[in-house]
């Protein structure tokens, strides 16, 4: 008998085994997705924390031969995509070496991360960790993102939550948190959504 919901295959992870997937929070990205309208046919996509790979599948599927679609993570993916469409690279998104590359996929048009920390138990350190990552994907998206491009990460739910969203409100025209439906009941994970980048500040020289 399954102590929690953690260990019970529940409506999303059904549908997800049924469909191909290879976990459920595939549905999150879908939700997501269809509520503001983030990626269109044709765009350059960056997936960070991309494991076991059930995002970059769900994005492949939607692309339908069109755009491209780079992912990073730490794990290998249980999945592949045709050459031409799409790149993995298995690395830490601190090293240079892996920002370097993935700098060269792009522009992006979208950023997005499901990444999360390993979880130690204590829910101060794990939201702290969970916030570092944001941190990190936002820079990815300072520098790599396109004009009017959009950007979403996971964020376990901590102290850090408005000021990443103030952070984000500087870039973008419409920064905010969202819950998915998929997202487990007990689950403290919320999604933050930037939209539409606004154009980068002017470079100034003495």
């Amino acid at each position: 008998m399954a102590r929690n919901s953690y260990e019970k295959a529940d409506f999303w992870a059904l549908k997800a085994r049924k469909e191909g997937y290879p976990a459920r929070s595939v549905y999150k990205l879908a939700e997501i997705a269809q509520k503001f309208g983030i990626f269109k046919p044709g765009y350059r996509i960056l997936d960070i924390g991309a494991a076991p790979g059930s995002w970059s599948l769900w994005l492949l599927r939607q692309m339908g031969g069109q755009g491209f679609l780079a992912a990073v993570d730490l794990s290998p993916l249980a999945i592949s995509g045709p050459a031409d469409q799409f790149s993995f690279m298995q690395g830490d998104l601190y090293s240079p070496a892996v920002r370097q590359r993935l700098r060269g996929f792009g522009p992006y048009n979208a950023i997005i991360s499901d990444a999360a920390p390993a979880t130690s138990g204590n829910r101060s350190l794990d939201t702290d960790r969970s916030e570092a990552i944001v941190e990190a994907v936002l820079d990815y998206a300072e520098e790599m993102l396109v004009t009017g491009g959009n950007v979403v990460c996971k964020l376990f739910i901590g102290g850090g939550q408005r000021a990443l969203l103030d952070r984000m409100k500087l870039s973008f025209q419409t920064a905010r948190a969202f819950k998915p439906e998929a997202c487990r009941q007990e689950s403290f994970e919320t999604f933050l959504v930037g939209l539409n980048r606004r154009p980068a500040p002017p470079l100034t020289g003495c």
